[in-house]
């Protein structure tokens, strides 16, 4: 037991002095799957096991047992009983038991000004109902529904927490993940209200809409990122989706002003921010370059050397391993692509070894891989 504390203490230790602006003692390894991935590796149904999750206990302790990562490697976000009370038309499971997230629509481009003076109350009145069939009800049903699925979310959460926090006790691992998640207001309007093609549309017709409705609903996404106890420790994390798919001249007028405006409220509040940039973000390198010191961003593609250069000394820099590799290559092979990264992005502090996304299905990431990966970092990248 002294040696699984001990084991606990140094792991956390380096991802403290990596949230410090320390140099630690070894580069930390935080590679993590998803919860379908991890289901499957360990054998079961994956239907089953996301309908009954006493089942995970035992999934969550199989792969923190065997993948070797510093952290306890399971990220689970979505609970299908929640969404299936809901009525949830924007996340629904699919028939190999992949929860999916079809394009959504539930706000028409004649409602921006609705949204806009009350972002709340129409995000309540009217998007809820339109996304959640379940809230298209009596004012009665759709709170006895609401307070239902409200309690399936706690549960489930604190049973995947007991599950996390008994693997890490028995392996000796740091629980590293996040405390709270929000979205940048451009991405949680095209996401949620009016989807990818309506946005679209709407940034060609009526930019200015778009502008002040993102403005709008700034607060609620800067209230969503700040968790119950704000640290540098405890880390809110933002997936970032539409700027790949926007010309630079929209970025800069529509998505970069309130999303600059986001983070920086959240490092006010003593929020440790974790940035998922989806996609090519390199040309917006010099824009993120004016966020707050000490943000750790995950990148999913892009240039190790250039965005080391130009962003190592003042963020966390995750992400960029290829999990193709991980699909496709020998162990060895998989390990020279680890020593190559490690090689450009550990000197002088700052990252954290991750994978450029998240195997979400066996066939994505051979498992052997994963651990001779993991291992290896965990020898090598010593400071």
């Amino acid at each position: 037991m002294e040696d699984k504390e001990k084991m606990i203490e140094e792991r956390t230790q380096i991802f403290k002095d990596i949230y410090e602006g320390k140099i630690p003692k070894r580069v930390p390894v935080a590679t993590k799957v998803e919860i379908t991935y991890a289901i499957q590796y360990s054998g079961l149904d994956l239907k089953e096991a996301q309908w009954n999750l006493d089942l995970l206990e035992k999934v969550i302790d199989r792969v923190s047992k065997d993948l070797e990562s510093d952290v306890v490697p399971t990220v689970i976000l979505r609970f299908p009983l929640m969404y299936r009370l809901l009525g949830a038309k924007n996340f629904v499971m699919g028939s190999e038991g992949f929860i999916q997230h079809p394009e959504v629509s539930a706000m028409q481009a004649e409602e921006y000004d609705e949204l806009i003076q009350d972002p709340y109350k129409f995000i309540i009145e009217k998007v809820l109902p339109r996304i959640y069939e379940k809230l298209n009800d009596s004012a009665e049903k759709k709170a006895l529904v609401f307070a239902k699925a409200y309690r399936v979310y706690i549960n489930s959460t604190i049973k995947i927490k007991t599950f996390s926090s008994k693997a890490a006790q028995k392996y000796g691992l740091s629980i590293e993940g996040m405390s709270a998640l929000t979205e940048a207001p451009f991405d949680f309007i095209a996401d949620q209200i009016r989807g990818f093609t309506g946005m679209v549309r709407d940034i060609r017709k009526i930019p200015e809409k778009v502008s002040e409705a993102c403005e709008a609903v700034l607060p609620l996404m800067i209230k969503a990122g700040i968790p119950r106890e704000p640290s540098i420790y405890k880390r809110t994390f933002i997936p970032l989706h539409m700027p790949p798919y926007l010309r630079t001249s929209d970025f800069e007028k529509l998505f970069w002003p309130t999303f600059k405006k986001l983070v920086e409220g959240l490092v006010e509040k003593n929020v440790g921010v974790d940035l998922y940039l989806e996609q090519d973000w390199m040309r917006y390198l010099d824009y993120l370059s004016e966020l707050p010191r000490g943000v750790k961003m995950w990148f999913e593609y892009g240039d190790p050397l250039l965005i080391k250069n130009k962003l190592g000394k003042k963020y966390i820099i995750t992400g960029l391993y290829p999990i193709s590799i991980l699909r496709t290559g020998t162990p060895q092979e998989c390990v020279n692509v680890a020593r190559e990264l490690v090689d450009i992005l550990a000197p002088g502090g700052g990252f954290i070894f991750n994978f450029d996304k998240l195997p979400m299905a066996l066939k994505d990431a051979k498992p052997e891989n994963i651990i001779a990966v993991n291992r290896f970092v965990r020898e090598y990248a010593v400071y």
